[in-house]
């Protein structure tokens, strides 16, 4: 069975919350996406030429990203010369065969967070002002409160205007604990919530940074000494390093992921914003162009819409119309 056949089995029998929220989340991108890929095999009942060159202009447009996008065609054609295909709806299976194929890659999946066995599990959360950085540091906080987690909350974004207020009041609406100083060194106030981290006996805590990445040199170290003051503190720490993008920033989002690895060990991703956009393909984009998997996504404003990231149950909410 292919994994198109496995992902309709699969989904449509169980209606789990989860994959209702990804099937909401992803509409925008489903109905651009999949209405061009319909539209494609009515136009085009056989696979040619003019079939791939269109077929091109539409995986662009989902923001999959060109590279991706001409690693992706290579391989559908080479999948149709060997199996003979010619009929363009039998090509659709394939499509999400690849696509699927392309995120895995040979990489051993790590879209789960790290857990911390022996203290509290230190998770950095890194990415540039505007993403929805802190928004995502109270989301992650409510959903490990709800988990029955000791979660507490770092302010790292010491000087930003606002920055320390707006993350006590994620604190207090996730249920979690609080540690912030304003216009106080960031690695300072990092090693002293990790210190009250440790009385408490928390089990999650979630560092929010400056996203200053105009000045990369600064940032890098000011990230280096938190990562120093983070292990002094808890050996085996950060655990994570998360990096927030903006879904609809597209392309980008890329750029940014590429700056922040040169910067600092990145982790994983969290993609905000993915309902606001048509260009969900980002996802493919950034696993194979970055080589990092995506940890959680964002599909929609309330406190419970940042959602554990899982790739069937993403590929079933962009190709559901057409199971």
């Amino acid at each position: 069975m292919g994994l198109f056949d496995k992902l309709k089995a699969t989904f449509k029998k169980e209606e789990k919350k989860d994959v209702t929220d990804y099937e909401n989340g992803l509409t925008k991108t489903r109905e651009n996406f999949v209405s061009k890929l319909n539209i494609l095999g009515i136009k085009y009942t056989k696979v040619n030429d003019e079939y791939f060159e269109e077929l091109e202009n539409i995986l662009i447009s989902a923001d999959i990203g060109v590279n991706t996008v001409y690693k992706l065609l290579d391989r559908l054609k080479k999948r149709v010369k060997d199996e003979h295909i010619t009929n363009s709806k039998d090509l659709n299976e394939v499509i999400v065969d690849e696509m699927f194929m392309i995120y895995v890659g040979s990489d051993q999946l790590s879209d789960k967070i790290k857990i911390n066995q022996d203290g509290p599990t230190v998770i950095l959360v890194v990415g540039v002002n505007g993403v929805g950085k802190t928004t995502t540091i109270g989301k992650l906080a409510k959903k490990y409160v709800d988990e029955g987690k000791k979660v507490l909350l770092i302010a790292g974004d010491t000087f930003r205007a606002g920055a320390v207020e707006q993350l006590k009041i994620w604190a207090d609406r996730s249920g979690a604990d609080f540690y912030g100083k304003e216009n106080s060194d960031p690695a300072g106030v990092v090693f002293d919530g990790l210190a009250q981290a440790k009385e408490k006996s928390s089990d999650i805590v979630l560092i929010d940074t400056a996203g200053r990445l105009q000045n990369k040199v600064g940032l890098m170290q000011e990230l280096e000494k938190i990562n120093r003051v983070i292990s002094k503190q808890i050996e085996s720490g950060p655990h994570e390093t998360l990096l927030v993008i903006d879904a609809g920033t597209g392309q980008n989002g890329i750029s940014q992921a590429e700056s922040f690895k040169g910067i600092t060990n990145i982790s994983g991703i969290v993609l905000t914003k993915l309902d606001g956009t048509a260009k969900g393909g980002i996802v493919l984009a950034i696993k194979d162009t970055v080589g990092l998997p995506v940890k959680f996504i964002g599909l929609g404003e309330g406190i419970n819409d940042l959602k554990s990231f899982d790739i069937e149950t993403y590929i079933y909410g962009l190709f559901k119309d057409m199971m």
